[in-house]
């Protein structure tokens, strides 16, 4: 259930993950995700070939894709979403991935000063469309299963 986020990782990150997130700002090395089982990583990938270097035995990758609203909760935040360690990592993790991947970068820049995380949050546009969402499929399918679950049986989804 941890978090970390890290400008890079040498050979096997995230391998055997069984919970929590991890965003990656810089460069990996071989046989990422091998044996990962929970949790979510998200991995910049600048070059387009991450995916070369990620163990896909358990693993898929995904985009981040655009939120509608981030614009507007950037503004209402006046430009920070950072909300003091309010990302949600016992939820939904099928959603709201550029908001939660947005807020671990700002709390990155926060408590480290980090440059390279101010030229990414500086540039969300360009930087986003290279983010990839490395999940377990089995991890997704379980979340989607009890996410059905829920909606049929009458509870509430936030």
């Amino acid at each position: 259930g941890a978090i970390a986020v890290v400008e890079g990782v040498g050979d096997h990150g995230c391998e055997y993950m069984t919970g929590g997130v991890v965003v990656v700002l810089g460069g990996t090395g071989r046989n990422f995700a091998a044996g990962m089982s929970g949790g979510v990583a998200y991995v910049l990938d600048e070059e387009g070939d991450f995916a070369r270097r990620c163990n896909m035995a358990m693993v898929e990758l995904q985009p981040v894709p655009e939120e509608d609203d981030m614009l507007e909760k950037l503004h209402h935040h006046g430009g920070d979403l950072m909300h003091k360690g309010m990302v949600d990592v016992s939820g939904d993790m099928t959603r709201h991935d550029e908001e939660r991947l947005y807020q671990l970068i700002s709390s990155h820049l926060h408590y480290t000063g980090s440059v390279r995380a101010k030229e990414i949050l500086d540039h969300w546009a360009d930087y986003r469309p290279k983010f990839r969402k490395v999940m377990p499929v089995e991890y997704r399918r379980s979340l989607e299963d009890m996410e059905r679950m829920k909606l049929d049986s009458g509870e509430s989804v936030p």
